[in-house]
């Protein structure tokens, strides 16, 4: 992430700290993305895989998506059939909805979701994978028409993601990590980390070898229960351990 991506992030980050409610995150983190084509942000909570079926409104942690997309998503069930969902279950990365690298729609039904959805405007999307910290997947969406994202964003948006959904939990009175789990060379790790500093460039500064700071990040999403290096950052920011 380049200084001034992240710059705009941390006011992002400042921003939502100061949301009283849900929709206060949704138009903050909609607001400082003007520019991008988003849209509608969606972030839920997923089942397990073959529980899909029963995925409902208590599953959405935060979501602005047209009302009548919402109630036909929920009512025929198509979170257990949508792509999107799936990949969110396979990738530990955030992922564009149309990379090269996204396995194409499996059934006729998975094909009507995205047709069905690009109808509403939401055509194109960028979705991150995330888990909480009792280990529950989930995942947030930036959709719209078209999205405007060049690559050197998408560790913004990861990173935003992940404050804002983690953010949204706190609000609905979930659990969260505390900081005394880490210990200093794991906290000072994920603070260079934050930097932007590669795994290389961190193991210099802090006098050891690669392998051990990806040791000490490792350890860091394990205690976190982060899926990446940017969940983990975002998940720093919100609980003060990185300043």
């Amino acid at each position: 992430m380049s200084r001034k991506s992240l710059d705009h992030t941390l006011k992002l980050l400042k921003e939502l700290d100061r949301a009283g409610s849900i929709p206060d995150v949704i138009a903050a983190v909609q607001r400082q993305l003007t520019g991008f084509g988003i849209d509608a942000i969606i972030a839920g909570l997923l089942p397990t895989p073959t529980s899909l079926v029963s995925f409902n409104r208590q599953f959405l942690v935060m979501e602005s998506v047209p009302a009548e997309w919402r109630s036909r998503y929920l009512s025929r069930g198509y979170a257990a059939h949508d792509p999107i969902v799936a990949q969110t279950f396979r990738q530990q990365a955030g992922f564009g909805w149309s990379d090269p690298t996204l396995s194409p729609p499996a059934t006729a039904t998975a094909s009507q979701v995205m047709h069905e959805a690009a109808d509403f405007h939401l055509r194109d999307g960028y979705t991150v994978p995330l888990t909480t910290v009792e280990g529950e997947v989930g995942g947030m969406s930036f959709a719209g028409s078209h999205l405007e994202i060049a690559p050197e964003h998408r560790g913004m948006l990861t990173l935003i993601a992940s404050y804002a959904f983690g953010h949204a939990l706190l609000m609905r009175g979930q659990p969260i990590a505390t900081r005394s789990r880490l210990s200093p060379r794991e906290r000072e790790t994920l603070q260079w980390a934050a930097e932007g500093k590669t795994d290389w460039e961190i193991g210099e500064i802090m006098g050891i070898s690669e392998h051990g700071i990806d040791s000490h990040l490792r350890r860091v999403r394990t205690k976190l229960r982060t899926r990446n290096r940017a969940q983990s950052v975002a998940e720093g920011f919100r609980l003060g351990i990185i300043v």
